[in-house]
């Protein structure tokens, strides 16, 4: 039996990391910008974005199911989430570099390990989010 999961995005306990991740990379692109200029910046943003975005798709999968007797789909639930998490990693970087004509590879790869680390610190960072 599968008990699918109501709850609207922003009230899901991990909203709060998600939006950590976009203030982390939207103040790591301004930093970029205001350090390096305008291609650094959007380079920047860019790699937060392809951490941010497979992540938010990543959640939305992940938490479609809640319950015991929803083990098996909640398992499911994760496993596709997952797989889906990586493709479309791969698919933007890819669309990253084929589209964008001026582009600062390390900034990107900055921008793109401060959002995976904000998420490797979740624990950290859950800690003090309040309780739903």
């Amino acid at each position: 039996m599968k008990i699918r999961n109501k709850t609207p995005l922003h009230r899901l306990a991990v909203f709060p990391l998600l939006l950590t991740q976009l203030a982390v990379a939207v103040l790591a692109a301004t930093v970029g910008w205001l350090w390096k200029g305008p291609v650094a910046g959007y380079s920047t943003l860019l790699g937060g974005m392809i951490a941010l975005v497979p992540n938010l798709y990543f959640t939305y999968k992940a938490f479609r199911y809640f319950g015991a007797r929803s083990v098996d789909a909640i398992v499911q639930s994760f496993w596709s989430g997952e797989m889906g998490k990586l493709i479309l990693t791969a698919a933007l970087f890819a669309l990253v570099f084929a589209g964008v004509e001026r582009l600062n590879v390390a900034a990107l790869f900055v921008g793109y390990g401060l959002v995976l680390g904000t998420s490797a610190c979740s624990l950290l960072l859950v800690k003090g989010f309040p309780k739903h």
